[in-house]
C-alpha cells in the first residue's frame, strides 16, 4: 500500500484536490439547508470534505 502511494503520490494528490474542490463549490454554491435533516447531514459531509472547519463553515 504504501509503494503504491509513493508510486502515484502525484496522482493521488490530484484526485484529493479535484474532490475538494468539488466539495468547496457545491459548499459555496448551496444554501444551508434548516428544515430537511438528511440534506442537513449531506451538507455537513460536504463542508468537511470541502475543509470549511470551524468559522468557515458558519454562514
Amino acid at each position: 500500500m504504501l509503494g503504491y502511494m509513493l508510486e502515484h503520490g502525484g496522482e493521488l494528490l490530484a484526485i484529493a484536490s479535484g474532490i475538494v474542490t468539488v466539495a468547496s463549490m457545491v459548499a459555496a454554491l448551496t444554501p444551508t439547508p434548516k428544515d430537511d435533516s438528511v440534506i442537513a447531514r449531506l451538507r455537513k459531509l460536504v463542508d468537511v470534505l470541502a475543509l470549511n472547519i470551524g468559522n468557515a463553515a458558519k454562514s
